[in-house]
């Protein structure tokens, strides 16, 4: 008999992310997939351990729904959705409700898409995907962990902005997000670390969103990204933090609408718009062209910047932390930062830096960097498990 089973969707614009775990006390991974281009060629791959149980493109599949539809039927068919009970979904902005894993009935859903405007890149895409695994999946519970829940114990003072009480009191704050990411670091560093998980850190998700947090003990005290996932440095497409006079000046002289604008800070800007190349890392490395160079200077720049905005958040610096594809995979963004946070007392290891060893100082460094593959997945199934045993 198959042991109960738990899936975990983590649906978006531009991939799809799955997982399926064992649903026991140690959770084993049996498999992960991802469908990667969405918006352009769909391609499938997916791995057991290191069997490669497909690597596969979906040239006739276009959209999320017909992806979803497609990858539900790649796992029943190879016999991986038997013993389904349980889909966790990674939902990007719970807001000032939703702090903790929650299952995700009809009321929780409809209060969620109240929220859709403030992440528009990924929570539509997220509940589109609770509504198919719902429709594929009648049986099975369907559970929510949040992003921004990892945020939510913050200091008010780090919450707050400048404005009216009013709006404040409407959920204009800044709420933070990757938190399922920093969640797993946390947890990571507690592990290897000791239940101080590293004292004063600061944890870089680098990916095609960037986001840095300050962590106390594993704890967040402050974070990059606010109100949307635009704040903070430039990212593959995102413009990142801006004067907010910028908008004013394109909606009032430019005469751009706020369809216009949205378009351009979420897709046209970071990267991508400085270098008029691209938003990937791997092809901007790779270029001589001056443009791709001074973007990346640019972001390198933006993202020392930050570091000693949170260090000082911190009262000092013990650990800094790289994560996601950039932060886990790009060497020389990684030396170059260092470089830029010298002044803090940080000393890189060429080699262990070049060969993606975990600890990347060398032994004189004052702070402590290291290299930490992140788990966003096995966030989500911690998350539902404890729902799962909740309701036994």
């Amino acid at each position: 008999m198959t042991a109960p089973r738990i899936l975990t969707l983590n649906a978006g614009s531009s991939s799809l992310k799955f997982a399926i775990y064992e649903a026991t006390a140690d959770l084993p991974l049996r498999l992960v997939g991802q469908v990667s281009k969405l918006g352009a060629t769909p391609h499938l791959r997916v791995r057991a351990g290191t069997d490669v149980l497909a690597d596969e493109t979906w040239a006739d599949t276009q959209g999320l729904d017909a992806v979803l539809e497609r990858t539900f039927r790649w796992l029943e068919e190879a016999g991986w959705t038997e013993g389904v009970s349980a889909v966790g979904h990674r939902v990007v902005h719970g807001g000032l409700e939703f702090r903790a894993p929650t299952i995700l009935n009809t009321a929780a859903l409809h209060r969620l898409e109240v929220l859709a405007p403030l992440a528009p890149l990924h929570q539509p895409f997220n509940l589109r995907g609770v509504a198919m695994a719902a429709a594929h999946f009648p049986s099975a519970l369907q559970a929510g962990v949040f992003d921004t829940a990892f945020h939510a114990n913050q200091p008010q003072v780090a919450r707050l902005y400048a404005l009216p009480r009013d709006l404040i009191t409407d959920g204009v704050l800044s709420y933070g997000f990757h938190g399922l990411s920093y969640e797993y670091i946390a947890s990571a560093l507690r592990a290897q670390e000791g239940p101080g998980a590293g004292g004063r850190t600061v944890v870089l998700h680098l990916g095609s969103g960037v986001s840095l947090c300050a962590m106390r003990e594993g704890r967040s005290v402050a974070t990059t990204m606010g109100f949307s996932a635009l704040d903070g440095p430039p990212m593959s497409t995102r413009s990142g933090a801006l004067d907010p006079g910028v908008v004013l000046y394109l909606l009032q002289a430019r005469g751009m609408s706020v369809d216009e604008v949205s378009d351009l800070l979420y897709h046209r800007s970071g990267l991508l718009g400085l270098s008029g190349l691209s938003g990937d890392m791997v092809t901007l490395l790779a270029s001589s062209e001056p443009r791709a160079r001074e973007a990346l200077e640019v972001y390198v720049y933006r993202i020392a910047r930050e570091i000693g905005s949170l260090a000082a958040a911190l009262g000092g610096l013990d650990t800094m932390v790289f994560t996601a594809g950039v932060g886990e995979h790009a060497a020389p963004i990684r030396a170059r930062i260092a470089e830029l946070c010298g002044w803090l007392g940080v000393r890189l290891d060429p080699e262990a830096n070049r060969a993606g060893a975990r600890l990347i100082s060398r032994a004189e460094s004052t702070i402590k960097v290291l290299v930490i593959p992140t788990d966003e997945e096995g966030v989500i199934a911690r998350g539902v498990a404890g729902l799962m045993s909740a309701r036994t």
